[in-house]
């Protein structure tokens, strides 16, 4: 096993060290777990008692003054420090390169230079694996597929005929890219569907986590930009646009057309109405149903969705009717009486 210096652990990441510069680090732990080999991490005043007890052998920190006389790693930016340390300390496992023998690669697919592609695979006829590429086990990539240099597909991750993902992507297991988009012409009562013929476009360095569904356009594609990072179970509809490095949090959901901009957040179980347009920058609020247009930066909340802090207002309010209740029924006894006298 390979340990590193608190001096090459901050000079890798940017950092300073307070204490002893030349404490070895084997691994990174939780603070409960870790012991004298391992480095830490502290980023929230709610666990500081807990980094205060930690048996760690060094803390990563953002300021040193609630540690005095522990060895600490110092970085402005703790958490964004912590990817980069564990990327070095506890290197993702990567299988070796080659189509595995209980795989079933069309003759007419391409598979690049260091790709992997693992057993009970299906790579279909015209496919393109890029170089360094993974393909898990149980994977199926349909005819003219194409997969990035880089991507790496965990199990049972299914792209349909034509689809496309980008470089550096990691897909999760169960996600499905080109399932067809849910669309169906009702005439006298009868549900007839309406073929979809498009394609999904996932861009560069995307990551989709367990069973994210994209489904396919019914024209053109569905899109996802580049950088965009979503959950599991998260469901993208036909043609729908999401900008660049976006944020789609677990059980979210976007129905058909509708366009997310650049840097959009949309929280746990939030969801948008098809045929809108959510502005760069928009955050939507957990379990927010979204049901108009959105300016850039806009803060939402609640069903209809409102701006955040007149729903929290809305909200307030909503708890203080009991009282008023009581407050009115008193009134109306009052003014009853007074009118009984006169």
């Amino acid at each position: 096993m390979r340990t590193f210096t608190l001096a090459e652990l901050a000079a890798h990441v940017g950092g300073a060290v307070v204490g002893d510069a030349g404490r070895r680090v084997e691994g990174i732990k939780t603070l409960e777990d870790a012991g004298p080999q391992h480095l830490s991490f502290y980023h929230n005043r709610r666990y500081l008692q807990a980094a205060v007890a930690s048996k760690a052998g060094a803390l990563l920190v953002a300021d040193a003054g609630p540690f005095p006389g522990r060895d600490l790693l110092v970085c402005r930016d703790p958490y964004a420090a912590l990817a980069a340390l564990l990327e070095l300390l506890h290197p993702a496992a990567r299988p070796a390169a080659g189509v595995h023998p209980a795989a079933v690669v069309a003759a007419s697919a391409r598979i690049g230079a260091g790709a992997a592609v693992g057993p009970h695979a299906v790579v279909g006829e015209r496919a393109v694996v890029g170089d360094g590429a993974v393909i898990g086990a149980g994977c199926v990539l349909g005819d003219d597929v194409e997969v990035g240099e880089g991507t790496v597909l965990h199990p049972h991750v299914v792209i349909e005929p034509r689809c496309r993902v980008g470089a550096r992507c990691i897909l999760h297991a169960g996600v499905v890219l080109g399932s067809d988009g849910f669309g169906f012409a009702t005439v006298a009562g009868v549900h007839r569907k309406v073929p979809q013929v498009g394609i999904v476009v996932i861009e560069d360095d995307v990551e989709l986590g367990a069973n994210v569904c994209v489904d396919r356009a019914a024209l053109g594609e569905t899109r996802i930009g580049r950088g965009t990072k979503v959950d599991n179970l998260v469901q993208v509809a036909h043609n729908v646009t999401v900008g660049e490095h976006s944020l789609l949090v677990s059980q979210s959901g976007i129905s058909g057309s509708t366009r997310l901009g650049h840097h959009v957040v949309m929280a746990g179980q939030s969801g948008a109405v098809g045929h809108i347009t959510l502005g760069d920058g928009t955050v939507v609020t957990a379990k927010t149903g979204v049901t108009q247009d959105t300016p850039a930066g806009a803060m939402v909340s609640g069903f209809p969705s409102r701006p955040h802090k007149e729903w929290l207002r809305a909200t307030a309010n909503l708890f203080t009717l009991d009282e008023l209740r009581r407050r009115v029924k008193k009134l109306e006894e009052t003014v009853r009486l007074l009118g009984g006298k006169s």
